[in-house]
């Protein structure tokens, strides 16, 4: 099938407006492994936005003609662009909030190749090396905003949802657009959509004159869930250990709508973070919310964390279900009890430095079928240990599901094997179907599982 596509040369508006020499080269290398070809990726997924696609290896294959070259000139450079979707364009002209997603994806590879990468200052085998890594990748994309009261709430949630699920996140961001929230997102459509929506006629009703809607995502993800078009401060941190740490730091208050495995791990994330003995005590509201219909969901997840985490696990959280105005109150109590925190202890709003975030944690997992195999998914280790390996597990499942590399191997190799305690996985395998019986595992099409459940009897 062939798709209409257009061959088209812009400009930076204010962003990167010139490259070296070799930043230039290093995005033209076409080698095996090059950077242009991760830059090219995560240019075509911006490029892809408002498509109902969530299957990153179909969309490189697509549009497998698809290129994009950097062009030199006296007074700064050009993107040549060729076999673009045609969907990024009106009358034949880039759609602004697209072009400026297209220059956030160059400022922040070139940072990340340039000035994380290969910087021997910042030293990635330490926790304070990767967490200096992130706060210097989001103080270049310049999200970092001194000198404002707290006002970031965090929206995670499927990009697989119902329309009453998504009818719902547009509510709850809009009573938080009433109260002057800003949205903070994995930018995507469904859920991470639907708050930002909700929140821009809250904001304008309020007379918000520059409400934000910032969407942090990594290359390994951005294909399958392309920025949304109201995103207005785009960040592609490197892997997905470094955007959920830059959420945490980052956000003032919380809240998590119905998703799928992806929304698990996320869950999974945070509770690993809060049960580490060093953050207890740290005010940090988190919000678990949905519409009536996603009633029985959050039964699910709350069961589920119970019943493996344990009942402190599920003191981290509040569920609050049908009741948007609630919703927004309840984060506006929590925000105003991280701001009194941080003022005690003189950390900054902008960015949360006091927050203990184990190396273990940070350090990227790769969903290969060994490393899914040697998952530790039993009870004899700490609790945020094992909510640590649980998230592990989830997002090995993500990369299966959506990210070419996942898809790749499960077509090499077979489905992942997740192994562990019989009673972890018969729970972790009732969960699972009933996403699946959800339909939130894809947006479209039949799904088929990329995973089997192995349960460990005599564990």
């Amino acid at each position: 099938m062939e798709y209409t596509v257009i061959n088209t040369q812009i400009a930076p508006t204010g962003r990167l407006e010139v490259l070296s020499k070799t930043e230039a080269t290093d995005l033209l290398d076409r080698g095996h492994g090059s950077l242009h070809r991760l830059y090219r990726d995560c240019s075509l997924a911006v490029l892809n936005t408002g498509n109902e696609l969530d299957d990153a290896k179909e969309l490189l294959d697509r549009y497998g003609a698809f290129d994009i070259r950097i062009i030199q000139q006296p007074h700064g450079i050009r993107l040549d662009i060729r076999n673009a979707p045609a969907s990024a364009f009106v009358d034949g002209k880039m759609i602004a909030g697209v072009q400026e997603h297209l220059f956030s994806v160059l400022r922040d590879m070139i940072f990340v190749h340039e000035e994380i990468s290969e910087n021997s200052r910042f030293d990635l085998e330490t926790s304070e090396g990767t967490t200096e890594a992130i706060f210097h990748i989001l103080r270049n994309a310049g999200v970092l905003r001194p000198r404002t009261d707290p006002n970031v709430v965090v929206c995670w949630g499927g990009h697989s949802i119902s329309r009453d699920e998504y009818e719902y996140t547009k509510l709850v961001g809009y009573q938080l657009g009433l109260r002057g929230f800003d949205i903070c997102t994995g930018c995507g459509p469904g859920a991470m959509k639907g708050p930002m929506k909700g929140a821009t006629i809250g904001h304008a009703k309020q007379r918000v004159g520059k409400g934000r809607y910032i969407g942090f995502t990594e290359p390994g993800i951005i294909a399958g869930e392309p920025p949304n078009p109201i995103v207005n401060e785009l960040v592609i941190l490197p892997d997905v250990e470094k955007r959920l740490e830059a959420f945490l730091r980052f956000g003032h208050g919380f809240i998590v709508f119905p998703g799928g495995v992806g929304t698990a791990e996320e869950i999974l994330y945070i509770l690993g973070v809060l049960l580490h003995p060093e953050n207890r005590g740290t005010p940090f509201p988190l919000v678990f919310t949905g519409p009536k219909s996603a009633e029985e969901y959050f039964r699910q997840i709350d069961a589920f964390i119970g019943d493996i985490l344990g009942a402190e696990a599920q003191r981290c959280y509040k569920i609050i279900v049908d009741d948007p105005a609630q919703v927004a109150l309840e984060i506006q109590a929590g925000i105003q009890a991280v701001r009194a925190h941080r003022e005690q202890h003189f950390d900054a709003y902008y960015f949360d430095s006091r927050l203990r975030i184990e190396h273990d944690l940070q350090q990227t997992f790769h969903p290969t079928h060994e490393n899914m195999r040697d998952l530790k998914l039993n009870k004899n280790q700490p609790e945020h240990t094992l909510a640590a390996n649980l998230r592990r597990a989830f997002s090995g499942i993500v990369a299966g599901n959506v990210k070419s590399v996942g898809i790749d191997a499960i077509k090499q190799h077979g489905k992942f094997a997740l192994r562990g305690d019989a009673e972890i996985m018969r729970r972790m395998d009732a969960l699972l179907a009933a996403f699946v019986a959800q339909k939130r595992m894809k947006l479209t099409g039949e799904y088929k599982p990329c995973y089997e459940i192995v349960m460990d009897e005599s564990a």
